[in-house]
């Protein structure tokens, strides 16, 4: 942990029109919608949603904080704050989630991803699917355990087709037969096994491609949304425990008022050695 000192580089927080900010992922109206509550009680806005600027356009596109972004938005506050973030920076990881879902019947899970349009399915050995997926022949591929939920049971290939706007179409089918039905763990490794040993009831692990920072890019120009909780943006230097008032969103002053104040502001937080810089990796325990 380091105190930041004058003249030290600062992430660049930075007031927006809020209809400029627009998701890459679809977002999650049951948790937005007690964000906003939150934000009205509290009166703060602790973490800004992270965003790129959109080439060629005066739009950012939502890296991160999709649900606090819609919360805000909710609100009808004209402007938001975000963190701006240079997506080639070369210390950026753009990884993926996999999804392990739970407390959904298998039989029900699997009938329902035999029922969506446009997918065909071909079950295969584990080492096969994965290397489809790594040449993205495959869109995805899903694990069910054995009846006894020690171990594989079946994998099964998921093909969705090549064109960028439709995969993402399909993957969201995918992702609703078990959004509202089944419990979402977010999973970072298709090591079942290892899983299993963490989670009870399991229904299926779902495997999704990791994604390039250009097709997040493309997907949000044109309003495609991959679906929620797939991409991971490992982002250096992010601001968190900001704490910003977002009373300062609502009024109706000009931005650059805004951002002015926002610029004095955060003088007034460094020179009140207020702002810390943490290099180590770290557990959090409490969220």
């Amino acid at each position: 942990m380091e105190l930041m000192r004058s003249g030290t580089e600062l992430p660049q927080l930075m007031i927006v029109p809020t209809r400029s900010v627009v998701p890459h992922e679809r977002y999650e109206a049951q948790r937005s919608m007690p964000l906003v509550a939150r934000l009205r009680q509290e009166g703060i806005l602790k973490n800004p949603p992270l965003v790129a600027p959109i080439p060629d356009e005066e739009r950012f596109v939502i890296l991160d904080g999709t649900n606090r972004a819609m919360a805000i938005a909710a609100l009808d506050y004209p402007h938001m704050l975000v963190q701006v973030i240079n997506y080639e920076e070369p210390r950026l990881i753009l990884d993926t989630w996999f999804h392990l879902v739970s407390e959904m019947p298998r039989d029900q899970f699997l009938a329902r991803m035999h029922e969506i349009d446009g997918l065909r399915i071909e079950q295969a050995e584990l080492l096969h699917a994965r290397a489809e997926l790594a040449r993205r022949e495959a869109g995805a591929y899903v694990i069910v355990p054995n009846a006894e939920s020690s171990g594989v049971g079946q994998v099964y290939v998921l093909y969705v087709g090549n064109d960028l706007h439709r995969r993402a179409d399909i993957l969201n089918d995918l992702v609703n037969v078990y959004l509202v039905d089944g419990h979402i763990y977010r999973a970072n490794t298709d090591h079942f096994n290892e899983l299993l040993n963490y989670y009870d009831d399991v229904t299926a692990l779902i495997v999704f491609p990791r994604y390039e920072p250009s097709e997040i890019v493309e997907l949000a120009r044109v309003g495609a949304y991959l679906p929620p909780g797939i991409t991971r943006h490992v982002i250096p230097g992010r601001a968190l425990r900001v704490n910003f008032p977002i009373s300062i969103l609502a009024e109706s002053q000009p931005i650059e008022e805004k951002n002015e104040w926002l610029q004095e502001w955060l003088r007034n937080r460094l020179a009140s050695n207020s702002i810390r810089y943490y290099q180590e990796s770290t557990y959090l325990f409490d969220e």
